[in-house]
This record gives C-alpha cells, structure tokens and sequence, in this order.
C-alpha cells in the first residue's frame, strides 16, 4: 500500500471514530436510576421521538436532581433523556 492510500485510510478511521464518539452520551448511572424510579404519567405522542431531535412542546421535561446536564419526559411509556436547556433527546431508555 502506498504512503498515500495509508494516509487516506487513516485519516478516514480517525473521521470515522470521531463521528461515533460525538453520538455517544455516556450516562452517569444515576441519572438512569433515577429516571427508572420515578412514578411520572406518560404524555402519548403519535410522533416518533428521535434521539438528536427535540421532544415536542406538548412534553413536560423533569428536572434530574444534582444533575444539571440532565432532565427526562416520559412518552408513549417509555423514558427519555433529554438536555435541559434544549429539550433535545439524549437517550430513550428501553
């Protein structure tokens, strides 16, 4: 394999790898633990909730105690994770 070809193709693993750990949100496991244990009512949504994508305004967003980064909905039963400040969806816990 020539110089060039071994720069193009480790230029794209470190592309690559990049753009899958920016998709990845490590939870600290008390946000999930908490999410889990609360007894909040389910909004029902005929929409598809899309990580990446804000929850629409019809969903209340909760608070996650001592976790500032972190708030959760719950919709058509099922939690999910969402940033605070932009409602956007972080995770859905399944």
């Amino acid at each position: 394999m020539n110089k060039f070809a071994m720069m193009i193709t480790a230029l794209l693993t470190f592309v690559g790898s990049s753009a899958i750990a920016q998709d990845t949100i490590v939870l600290p496991g008390e946000v999930r633990t908490y999410v889990l244990e609360q007894n909040t009512p389910s909004v029902q949504y005929e929409g598809e909730i899309v990580v990446g994508q804000p929850v629409p305004d019809v969903v209340e967003v909760y608070p996650i105690p001592d976790q500032p980064d972190f708030a959760y909905a719950v919709v058509n039963e099922k939690r999910v994770i969402v940033n605070p400040r932009t409602k956007t969806v972080v995770q859905v816990l399944e």
